[in-house]
């Protein structure tokens, strides 16, 4: 599925508000693609590593970023720093390739979903 986004909101967050092409709001990364979350996640830690974070890059964080409202990070297994909204990490999907893409949704029998704000 492929939708046309419009910019809600931009700060200095990691990420931003934009809305579908039916109205609904998502979270998207700086570059305009859309962000996942992944059920598997638990305690807001990774579970996606290895191959998993190869196909579902994770939204990772530069080293001193600071959590804002939301926003949260969280260390990844391998130490590196990711960016969380409400404690749930989040992610790209490889197989989107272009803004608006959400190609992700429902993958892995319904494990990953589009992330929204609360």
């Amino acid at each position: 599925m492929s939708v046309a986004l419009s910019t809600l909101a931009m700060a200095e967050d990691p990420g931003m508000m934009a809305k579908t092409a039916n109205g609904e709001v998502i979270l998207v990364a700086p570059n305009g693609m859309t962000l996942y979350t992944y059920d598997k996640d638990m305690g807001g830690q990774s579970a996606c590593v290895g191959s998993c974070a190869t196909n579902w890059p994770p939204l990772l964080a530069e080293a001193g970023s600071m959590p804002s409202g939301p926003w949260t990070v969280v260390q990844r297994d391998d130490g590196t720093m990711q960016w969380a909204y409400d404690s749930k990490p989040l992610y790209t999907w490889s197989k989107d390739m272009k803004s608006g893409d959400m190609k992700g949704e429902g993958m892995a029998n319904g494990s990953w979903h589009v992330a929204k704000p609360q």
